[in-house]
Formats: C-alpha cells, structure tokens, sequence
C-alpha cells in the first residue's frame, strides 16, 4: 500500500524513548507505534517536537526511523520529522526517509535565523526539494512558530504550491490560533490542514481540515480516532463529545506541568513502564514532586 497524496486521519506526534545511556530506545519506540496504529491512529508523526527531534543527531534520527520499519511498522505510515537548520542535512534526511519507502515527510523551516525573508524562506524549501530529486517526495510543512520563531507565511505556501505541484501536501499548524487554521483551509483548497493541538481537531475538521498530528495522542489515540472516523455522523454526537471532553481532560492534564515530560510520565502510567520517564537534557523529567501531583491530582 502506498501513502496517500494528501495525509488526512489522526497522526500521533510519538514520543521517543531513551535508554538508560539516553539513547533512543527502538523496542520500546516499535511497541508505541504498534500499539499507537491499534488503536486507531492512521499513522506516525516521528521525530518531531513531541518527539525530541532537535535532541538527536541525523545518524540517530536515521537508525530509528529503520527500526520502524525493520520492526513492522509499515512506511507509508511513517512521517519523519527531516526539517533542520542545514539545507544539506536536511536534504539527507529526506532521501534517507524515501530510501526506505517514505514518501511523506514533515519539514520545519530552518528557525536558527530570525526575520528571514519570504524570499529566504521559499529558496530554502526550493532547494530542498530541488536537491532531493524525487517526485516521490511529499511535504507537510510545520507552522510552529511559538518553537521555530519562524512563522510560514501564506504568500510562501502559495508559491510553493504552484512551483512544485504536488509536493507540499499538507501543513501542520500548531501556533494555536484557529483562526488561522480556517484561513488556511479557505485559502489553499486541496491542501490538508492538520491540527497541531488535540482540542482543536473536531471544530477544525468541521471546517474542511484533514486531521490532526497531535502530541496527547500518545494516550487518547483511540478517542481522536473515533472523533475523526464520526465527527460527521448525528447519530453518533453524544459519543463524539464524550470523546472529545477526554480528549481536552487529557491534554489540559498533560499542560499542566512540562509537556513533554508530562506525557512521557502519563504513558509510563499507562503502560506500567517507567521507563518512559527518562529525557535526553536539556530537557528534563518532571520532579518526584510534579510527578507526584500528576500522577494523583
């Protein structure tokens, strides 16, 4: 089976797990991603800011994504965070991804330099796609500004669009702002516009989005998935909201302290691992005293 050309379901944004020795841990990641895809997720969002992405190297970021696959998660389930700040390295990651059968991947745009030029912005995304080769290649782009710095602004998606047709798929926006997420979805018909926060996938599919690759999926997956397959269905809305009010519980809860640590302690709850606890710094796990209140509160 092949990717489709337009992601649309519910993509868990997976966290990594580390080892003892802070390296990424690949049987635990494997038996996330299956139990994540079990559950109803239509696929995986890896190495991406939930992910600790930024927190690993390309080799490691590389191994990972072949343990995925050598695990049995299958390819076109896949999509790899590849965007970082260095064209090149960049580039090496997506021909790494679709070597192995990855066809779609999310890119954030190079975020070390601020108040870059529209100009900068497209040449940068240009020459990606250019050195890449491939007209396997398809794009989310990731809007995450608060993270980034680097908003992706209308006028560079657009001409992305009609530069590379074909290419840039879909966008991940995660600044928050629904707002936002209806322009782009009136603004860019065809493009799938995928919710970055969990809360904001129904009223967002309400208004023609695709989807969401959210983080607190790592715990309500099955939740969002039935959101997603029976938004539509008025026999179905007490379920619906039923849903979508645990899925909103479980990522205020997740917010209440550090995120990322918060989830990983939540999952180790779930699952009865505590291993999931362990960060590779400079993040770090939450105190005995945060988990503590999580935990119990």
């Amino acid at each position: 089976m092949s990717a489709p050309l337009h992601p649309r379901g519910v993509f868990c944004a997976a966290l990594t797990p580390v080892d003892a020795d802070l390296m990424p841990d690949h049987a635990r990641f494997v038996a996330h991603g299956q139990r994540l895809l079990a559950e109803g997720c239509d696929g995986i969002a890896m190495l991406g800011t939930t992910g600790e992405a930024n927190s690993f190297s390309s080799d490691e970021r590389k191994a990972l994504l072949e343990a995925a696959i050598a695990g049995g998660i299958a390819a076109h389930r896949l999509l790899p965070g590849t965007g970082v700040n260095a064209l090149t390295e960049t580039v090496a990651l997506t021909r790494h991804a679709l070597s192995c059968g990855v066809t779609t991947v999310v890119m954030l745009p190079p975020s070390y330099y601020k108040g870059v030029t529209d100009e900068g912005l497209f040449a940068s995304y240009a020459r990606i796609v250019e050195r890449v080769g491939d007209a396997r290649l398809r794009v989310v782009l990731y809007h995450i500004p608060q993270m980034s710095a680097v908003p992706l602004p209308f006028p560079v998606i657009a001409r992305l669009r009609e530069t590379f047709p074909g290419v840039f798929t879909g966008i991940k926006d995660s600044a928050g702002d629904f707002a936002h997420m209806q322009a782009l979805v009136k603004e860019f018909p065809g493009l799938s516009v995928l919710a970055g926060a969990d809360p904001l996938m129904l009223p967002l599919l309400r208004e023609g989005g695709a989807g969401c690759i959210t983080a607190t999926s790592n715990l309500v997956a099955a939740d969002l998935a039935f959101i997603f397959r029976h938004h539509a269905d008025a026999a179905r809305a007490a379920e619906v909201e039923a849903a979508q009010a645990r899925v909103v519980a479980a990522r205020n809860r997740a917010s209440r302290f550090a995120q990322m640590a918060s989830l990983k302690v939540m999952l180790g709850a779930k699952t009865g691992d505590e291993g999931w606890r362990r960060m590779r710094p400079p993040l770090v796990p939450l105190t005995a005293e945060e988990t503590a209140a999580l935990l119990n509160g």
